[in-house]
């Protein structure tokens, strides 16, 4: 018997020590993402070890063309300094509207076989469809199934995650997000996952979210914008006004950037081509939740800016700008708002509050799933609060033209039933925002 015992253990410790010298060479956690436009499409992948090249093989039909890239070591925070290589490939020019297969990898390996729809021509009648939600973890990740599904089904052109992953991707040595990237795969291999941080991403100065994801520009996915159809995205990182030791510097340089970026979006011929400007970040203006989060407060740091100062507030940016739709999570819950400014109420009309809305548009969406459960909310709902529900599900955006927009909140816990639905309709591309005197533009 102890020989037998003795054998067993010997045998488990000289497997172990096989496992470890294996060689990974096979592609994990494959997902797609826009370029510098929606036309050009960067292919995201890891490998445990290095492969020494970075290849795509795609085409309408078949695998005829190649494309190659790079590859960047991610050595993690954790103790174990566990390392990984992560791949990007751009496929620069794609054929608009067409049905594209690829498989990505090396001469050591390769990935399925994927594919992904190319947006229609930029001058074309386009209606895109986005799926959008916020903090999904890996357990509990109660909207997931249904979202592979929808994904699959061809629901989808593009995803919207709005910070949150895995709860949390450094967790267990970034074991946790290794899992978490493997089973999005298969919404994020198919449509462009478009991503940005949330405050589960700030361990190790958000180096497993700078790692893994490939969003258009140079701020490491941090903000960055790009265009759909008729709206024009700008995604942004409100974790910067909460993590100090980040650096002031990194606050200015977005807000710089972000005014200059609607600055050109507000050109009249660009805000005649896209009228539609939605931004999306992970922390509320506004909640009216049952915690002590930030957006509780009067003064929330991501609406009016720092302590006291009040400088790069991004409520007044927003405004002066004429944003249409702002969408944010991190509240495990989902809330419509009405159309809002300063704690007002600003509608279009009693009958039609969003026709000709005359402030921006809040939807927080952060129920998809994670293991810190739902939120729950205050029993009284503030005056400009339209909608509020604890379900897990998220969200749905039709942009139906220039003048209509859809949105409508999907319930995973009552198999897929519509909770809330709303269009957003204005008849100008630029709309009729009240009058706000602004100090900082006197000459």
């Amino acid at each position: 018997m102890f020989t037998h015992i003795l054998f067993v253990i010997l045998s488990l410790l000289f497997t172990g020590a096989v496992c470890d010298d294996v060689i990974h060479y096979q592609p994990e956690a494959v997902h797609i993402s826009y370029g510098d436009n929606i036309h050009d499409i960067v292919v995201t992948w890891s490998t445990r070890d290095d492969t020494k090249e970075s290849i795509v093989e795609y085409g309408i039909g078949g695998l005829i063309l190649r494309s190659t890239g790079n590859s960047t070591l991610f050595v993690d925070g954790g103790h174990q300094k566990q390392k990984q290589y992560i791949h990007r490939v751009w496929l620069k020019n794609l054929t608009p509207n067409s049905l594209y297969l690829y498989h990505c990898g090396s001469r050591y390996g390769w990935s399925n076989v994927f594919y992904m729809k190319t947006a229609p021509e930029e001058d074309s009648e386009w209606s895109p469809q986005i799926v959008i939600f916020g903090d999904m973890g890996n357990e509990n990740a109660q909207s997931l199934s249904r979202l592979q599904e929808e994904t699959e089904r061809g629901l989808y052109d593009a995803a919207i995650h709005v910070g949150d992953f895995a709860y949390d991707m450094h967790s267990d040595n970034a074991r946790v997000g290794d899992e978490f990237m493997r089973q999005i795969e298969s919404i994020a291999a198919y449509i462009p996952y478009m991503t940005v941080p949330g405050n589960h991403e700030e361990k190790y100065n958000f180096s497993n979210y700078r790692a893994r994801f490939s969003m258009p520009g140079n701020s490491e996915g941090l903000w960055y914008s790009f265009n759909v159809g008729p709206v024009h995205f700008i995604g942004i990182e409100t974790e910067v006004y909460y993590f100090m030791n980040y650096g002031i510097k990194q606050l200015i340089k977005q807000y710089e950037w972000l005014e200059k970026d609607l600055q050109e979006a507000n050109k009249p011929e660009a805000r005649a081509e896209r009228p539609w400007i939605v931004t999306f970040g992970h922390r509320p203006m506004y909640c009216s939740n049952a915690n002590s989060d930030d957006c509780k407060n009067y003064e929330s740091l991501v609406r009016v800016g720092l302590p006291i100062l009040n400088w790069f507030g991004l409520e007044d940016l927003f405004f002066k700008y004429k944003v249409d739709l702002e969408i944010w999570a991190h509240e495990h819950s989902y809330e419509r708002l009405w159309p809002i400014y300063n704690f007002h109420v600003y509608n279009g009309s009693y009958e039609k509050p969003y026709t000709n809305y005359q402030a921006p548009v809040h939807i927080i969406t952060g129920s998809a799933g994670c293991k810190e459960g739902r939120e729950k909310f205050i029993p009284d709902p503030p005056a400009w609060s339209a909608y509020r529900s604890s379900d897990y599900g998220y969200t749905r955006m039709k942009v139906f033209n220039k003048t209509h927009l859809y949105l409508e909140q999907v319930s995973d816990d009552k198999e897929g039933a519509v909770l809330d639905q709303v269009w957003l309709v204005k008849e100008e591309p630029l709309p009729h925002y009240i009058e706000i005197f602004y100090p900082n533009d006197l000459d």
